[in-house]
């Protein structure tokens, strides 16, 4: 099994989300989180004034797969997140090691 955490522009959560589903993938976690990347920020400016905005708003979206659905779920978090800016976001893919069901006790990809 594997986790897949991507981080990226809340304007495009639901275009992500409905795609997800369409390939049949339902379980996902969702986050609003703020942090920064290469472009270390932005500078805005307000009644003249200019300022440094350091932590940007973006979503973080986690899912536990099998290893046979990741390339189809990265697939679709890059056609559908992808604007070609700065900024467009992150994808990690990481081990896990087990699952357990709380509800069934159920472990492993049963559980997922």
């Amino acid at each position: 099994m594997k986790r897949i955490l991507a981080i990226i522009r809340p304007d495009k959560l639901e275009v992500v989300k409905q795609a997800l589903e369409d390939i049949g993938c339902h379980g996902l976690t969702i986050k609003e989180v703020r942090g920064r990347g290469r472009q270390l920020g932005i500078t805005e400016s307000y009644r003249g004034h200019d300022y440094k905005v350091d932590l940007l708003s973006k979503t973080e979206i986690e899912i536990v797969t099998s290893e046979e659905d990741i390339d189809k779920i990265v697939d679709t978090i890059l056609k559908t997140a992808q604007t070609g800016d700065i900024g467009d976001g992150k994808i990690f893919i990481s081990p896990v090691e087990e699952v357990i069901r709380i509800r069934t006790g159920e472990r492993g990809e049963k559980a997922v």
